[in-house]
C-alpha cells in the first residue's frame, strides 16, 4: 500500500459535519460524538484524576463542555471517536485521529473515565483508530505523545507499535502547567 500524504483526505469529508464513521472492536463502539453526549462526557473531563494529563484544563464549565462538542461536529481534518462500552452501552471515553503538525504524520489521543483505566481500552481504541486510518486512508507514519509523568499512557503508545523518538514539552491549553513530554512514532504497515 502506498503512503498517502497528510492532505489526502477526500475533499467531500472537508465539507461535512464531522464524520459517520464507526469502528467496532471486541469490546468498544468508536462513533461521533455530539452535543446529547455532554452528560457522559461531564464524567471524565470534570474529573482532575483524568485532566491532569490531558492538554485541556479540568472542566468546570459544562457550557464550555458543550461548546467543544459543538466544534467538533464540523469536519476539521481530525476525526473525532466516543469509545462506547458494547457491554452495557455506556460512552466511556474519547479519542482522535488525525493529521499532525509533524508533517506526513498521523497523531493519535484519548482518555477515557477513571473507573475503566487499566482494564486495555484505551490501547483498544487507539489500535482501532490507527487501523481505520491505515485501511481508509493508507496513512502508515503515526506519532504519539504524552507527559512524562504519565507512564500508564506510554504503555498503551508502546502497546500500538510507536517507539520512543525523544523528549518534547507538554503544555495545557491555557498555559496553567508544562512539564517534559515522550515523543513516539513508527511506520505501521
Amino acid at each position: 500500500m502506498n503512503e498517502k500524504e497528510v492532505s489526502s483526505i477526500p475533499e467531500e469529508e472537508t465539507k461535512m459535519r464531522a464524520h459517520e464513521y464507526e469502528i467496532k472492536t471486541e469490546r468498544l463502539l468508536l462513533r461521533p460524538m455530539t452535543v446529547e453526549d455532554a452528560d457522559a462526557v461531564w464524567k471524565w473531563v470534570s474529573d482532575e484524576r483524568v485532566a491532569r494529563y490531558m492538554v485541556y484544563p479540568t472542566y468546570t464549565d459544562k457550557d464550555r463542555l458543550v461548546e467543544w462538542l459543538h466544534s467538533i461536529e464540523v469536519f476539521d481534518g481530525e476525526y473525532h471517536f466516543g469509545f462506547v462500552r458494547l457491554s452495557d452501552g455506556e460512552l466511556i471515553g474519547s479519542g482522535s485521529i488525525g493529521p499532525h503538525k509533524k508533517e506526513g504524520f498521523w497523531g493519535f489521543g484519548y482518555n477515557l473515565r477513571h473507573d475503566c483505566w487499566g482494564m486495555g481500552y484505551a490501547t483498544e481504541a487507539a489500535k482501532a483508530m490507527i487501523d481505520f486510518a491505515k485501511t481508509s486512508f493508507g496513512i502508515t507514519r503515526f506519532c504519539c505523545s504524552h507527559a512524562e509523568p504519565n507512564t500508564a499512557s506510554g504503555h498503551v503508545i508502546e502497546k500500538c507499535g510507536l517507539h520512543f523518538v525523544g523528549y518534547g514539552e507538554f503544555e495545557k491549553l491555557d498555559g496553567s502547567c508544562k512539564m517534559r513530554s515522550k515523543e513516539f512514532e513508527s511506520v505501521l504497515q
